[in-house]
């Protein structure tokens, strides 16, 4: 399987609010940017579209580092809250509809496409790639506000 690295990040302009997502998509030395925007949207939903588009980008199965500063989306994976979800029909630890199910079904269909390492970064601080991905959101909801 190739390996492959993959940036994300999310961003809103008001939560919710207008918002952008980034990805950075890194195999063999070569880099690939993705961005886009949503015009209403919250923090959250961007965080997980990042890893949703960079995931989809994939043309084979690959094993992948996916590294956010999402605790969201990191902890959901990792700490399994994911199953916990899914065993107790969508509903969280406070008996509560689990938030954004559209993107998390996508998620778990993506992740049984994929070998997926989930790895937390901490965000706004020296993890350049991170960095650059904040900007790719960033610029995205600036394109969607002047229309470009």
């Amino acid at each position: 399987m190739k390996v492959v690295e993959l940036y994300t990040d999310g961003a809103c302009s008001g939560n919710p609010g207008p918002g952008g997502w980034g990805a950075i998509l890194i195999y063999a030395g070569v880099e690939k940017e993705l961005s886009g925007f949503e015009p209403h949207t919250t923090n959250q939903r961007m965080e997980l579209t990042a890893a949703i588009e960079g995931l989809k980008a994939l043309k084979y199965p690959c094993h992948v580092k996916l590294y956010s500063d999402s605790a969201y989306l990191i902890n959901a994976f990792n700490q399994r809250w994911i199953d916990n979800w899914q065993r107790n029909g969508w509903v969280n630890s406070q008996k509560k509809p689990v938030e954004n199910q559209d993107l998390w079904q996508e998620l778990l269909k993506l992740a049984r496409i994929h070998t997926i390492e989930w790895i937390k970064v901490k965000g706004h601080h020296d993890n350049e790639n991170n960095n650059r991905c904040d900007r790719l959101a960033r610029e995205a909801i600036a394109r969607m506000n002047t229309g470009t």
